[in-house]
């Protein structure tokens, strides 16, 4: 049972500063050179206050991750695993939990974490980049809902549709509109605290260590 009084069947996890310390696209930007110009597009998305499909493309077309840049992703994410969340995921499949991420990043470069972490990788929801000649950017899957408003509420839908009760843990306003489809928020502020998601979760832990959100979980 949860702190609430509730057990939960799925447990999802945003990833950018939630499973990793790092923030995807602004480390691709960085690496770009372009960081001045994506950085407040990202900081504007995640507190609320630009919506996501106005910033999502134009961050990538901005930044035009190669398939080499994204690959140097992927190892960054590993690299930067936020304390406690290998011990987190661990105790969650251990009792019987079913995890999976939810995240607005690009999918090729989260899929190395989730190995990482033991999540299979058909638990993995995330925004796939397609690459064009010479592994170049050519694009992103613009089909994706989680590169638009409300997208992460549409994933968690799906996944509540054979009567499962699903919680999501994630640091940003994108993860508070799981809300919407009855998902159970529990914010992370183990890396970045924004005060949206404070006031508009079910419950709040500042970390620093994942472990944290077993108290609201298991």
């Amino acid at each position: 049972m949860t702190a609430q009084g509730r057990s939960f069947d799925l447990v999802c996890f945003d990833c950018d500063s939630t499973l990793s310390r790092v923030e995807g696209i602004d480390a691709l930007a960085r690496r770009a050179g372009v960081e001045q110009e994506v950085a407040p597009l990202t900081a504007a998305a995640m507190a609320g206050e630009l919506a996501l499909d106005a910033v999502y493309g134009k961050r990538l077309d901005l930044v035009r991750p190669d398939r080499a840049a994204v690959d140097w992703l992927a190892g960054l994410y590993v690299e930067q695993v936020v304390p406690g969340a290998v011990e987190t995921v661990e105790a969650l499949h251990g009792a019987g939990k079913d995890v999976h991420i939810v995240s607005g990043g690009l999918r090729q470069a989260i899929l190395p974490l989730a190995a990482r972490l033991g999540i299979p990788f058909e638990n993995i929801h995330a925004v796939d980049v397609v690459f064009g000649d010479e592994d170049t950017y050519a694009d992103f899957d613009r089909t994706s809902p989680l590169a638009r408003p409300g997208g992460k509420a549409e994933i968690c839908r799906v996944l509540r549709s054979a009567g499962k009760s699903v919680a999501l843990v994630g640091d940003g306003a994108t993860d508070i509109e799981a809300r919407e489809a009855g998902a159970y928020i529990v914010g992370f502020g183990g890396v970045v605290v924004r005060d949206t998601v404070k006031s508009g979760a079910d419950i709040f832990f500042p970390g620093p260590s994942l472990t944290a959100v077993l108290d609201a979980l298991l």
